[in-house]
C-alpha cells in the first residue's frame, strides 16, 4: 500500500500505549505553496508547519481550526499554518528581504510558538503558547507538548516541492489497565523507545516515498498494526466575501463611504489564498441595508 495523495492515515500499535498519524499533502500543498514567492528556507518551514497542522488536528476531537503560530523579530516574521476538522489545510509566512541561517530559531530570532485550538460553533477558544526550543519545529513542538499537554509526542516532518509527508507519535496512558495485573509496564515503555527510535533512524526521502505499510512496519519492530482508512485532504482558504463584509460594516458607513468617493471602490485581499474582493458605491449601500445579507457574490 502506497503512500495516497493529500491523505491523513491514523493507527494504533498493537498491545502498546502508542498511536500515531502519517500525513502525505500533495496538490494541496502545491496549490499553497503557489500562493507566494516564498524562498525556499521559507517554503521548507511552511511545509514543515502545515503537514504538522493536519498532524495536530487529527489527535483532538473537535468540528473547528487548530492554528500553528511561530513569530519572532529575526528575518522569518512570521509563519502560520491551519488544519481543519474537515480535512483542509492553509498558511502563510511572512519575512523580510535578508534571511540569514536556515535553522527555525536562526530565523525567528527571539521567538515563540503558539498553538491554538477553534473548536467552532461560538465555543471558547484554547490557546498555549511556549519559548521556541531546539533547533526545529518539530522539537518545539514536542517541548510544547511537554510542557503543555504532558503527553509525549514526537514528530517527524519531510518537505519537498511536490510533497509534504509527517509522521506523529504519542504515548496515550490507558486508564484503564490494571497494572500490578495484566501489564507489564516495562514492556510498555520499552514499545514506545523502540518505535520511536526506529522513526529517529528514518531518512526524510523514506517518510516521502515508502508506502504506508511498509513504513510502519519500519518503525513498530515486527508488532501488529491497526490501520485505519486513509482521510482525504485539501487546500482550502476560509475566507470569503461575506466574511470581509462584516468586517467593512464595523468601519461604519461614514467612513466607507468616504473611501469610495477618494477611490471609487474598496479592495481587501486575503492574504492566504491572495483573493481579493471588491466594493463599490452600491456594495457599501448594500452593507447597511434592511437586508445586510443582500450582497452580490462575485468574486474580483
Amino acid at each position: 500500500m502506497g503512500p495516497c495523495a493529500d491523505s491523513l492515515y491514523r493507527f494504533v500499535v498493537e498491545g502498546s500505549n502508542v498511536r500515531g498519524q502519517l500525513v502525505y499533502l500533495d496538490e494541496s500543498w502545491r496549490e499553497l505553496a503557489a500562493r507566494h514567492d516564498y524562498p525556499p528556507v521559507v517554503l521548507r518551514l511552511l511545509g514543515e508547519a502545515v503537514s504538522a497542522a493536519a498532524l495536530l488536528s487529527a489527535t483532538i476531537k473537535f468540528d473547528g481550526a487548530l492554528t500553528i503560530q511561530a513569530s519572532g523579530d529575526g528575518g522569518l516574521r512570521l509563519l502560520i499554518a491551519e488544519a481543519t476538522a474537515s480535512g483542509t489545510v492553509r498558511g502563510l509566512a511572512r519575512w523580510k528581504e535578508k534571511l540569514e541561517g536556515t535553522l527555525l530559531p536562526e530565523l525567528l530570532g527571539n521567538g515563540r510558538l503558539a498553538i491554538t485550538i477553534d473548536p467552532g460553533a461560538g465555543r471558547e477558544r484554547y490557546q498555549g503558547v511556549v519559548a521556541l526550543e531546539g533547533d526545529s519545529l518539530s522539537q518545539s513542538l514536542r517541548g510544547y507538548f511537554a510542557h503543555s499537554e504532558q503527553l509525549p509526542t514526537r514528530l517527524w516532518l519531510a518537505v519537498e516541492e511536490e510533497r509534504l509527508a509527517g509522521l506523529l507519535l504519542q504515548w496515550v496512558p490507558d486508564e484503564r489497565r490494571d497494572f500490578s495485573r495484566d501489564v507489564d509496564a516495562d514492556a510498555l515503555v520499552n514499545a514506545w523507545q523502540q518505535t520511536v527510535e526506529h522513526a529517529n533512524a528514518l531518512e526524510p526521502a523514506e517518510l516521502l516515498e515508502l508506502g504506508v505499510v511498509e513504513l510502519l512496519a519500519r518503525i513498530n519492530g515486527g508488532r501488529a498494526v491497526r490501520l485505519y482508512p486513509g482521510e482525504s485532504w485539501r487546500f482550502l482558504c476560509s475566507c470569503s466575501r461575506e466574511k470581509v463584509a462584516e468586517m467593512l460594516r464595523v468601519l461604519g458607513r461614514e467612513d466607507l463611504e468616504s473611501l469610495i468617493e477618494e477611490q471609487q471602490r474598496v479592495s481587501v485581499g486575503c492574504e492566504f489564498c491572495n483573493a481579493v474582493f471588491k466594493f463599490d458605491a452600491i456594495d457599501v449601500a448594500q452593507l447597511f441595508s434592511e437586508d445586510p445579507h443582500d450582497l452580490r457574490s462575485t468574486r474580483h
